[in-house]
């Protein structure tokens, strides 16, 4: 197969590219204590900037802005066009309470009134 880009043009054009991922996606992932811009999220993995999250690793969290979405264990698994992609190993949906042990009834009040005196 026969590419009619040069390599500096295909370079600016990733460059391009990662530029409007990363002014259109709110994701970020935080490793230790930093953050990291995501590029792109799939099902099983995401992506940042091959330069700015290439040594992450293992329990990290994923961020929408400020809302905590999900808490990750990862490996890395390719660079390519300039991304570091990571795949997960296992992703827990973030709860904002702890998870009850025990079914709620559904018709259960949601709060008690105190008595009149």
């Amino acid at each position: 197969m026969t590419t009619y880009l040069s390599d500096e043009l295909r370079a600016g054009l990733d460059a391009a590219r990662l530029a409007g991922l990363k002014k259109a996606s709110r994701l970020r992932v935080l490793a230790g204590d930093d953050f990291h811009k995501v590029l792109r999220l799939w099902r099983d993995g995401f992506a940042v900037e091959a330069g700015e999250g290439a040594q992450l690793r293992g329990l990290v969290d994923l961020y929408d802005g400020s809302n905590h979405l999900y808490q990750c264990l990862i490996v890395a698994a390719e660079e390519e066009g300039g991304e570091m992609r990571y795949e997960f190993k296992r992703s827990t949906a973030a709860m904002d309470r702890a998870p009850l042990d025990y079914s709620r009834d559904p018709e259960a009040p949601a709060a008690l009134l105190p008595r009149p005196e």
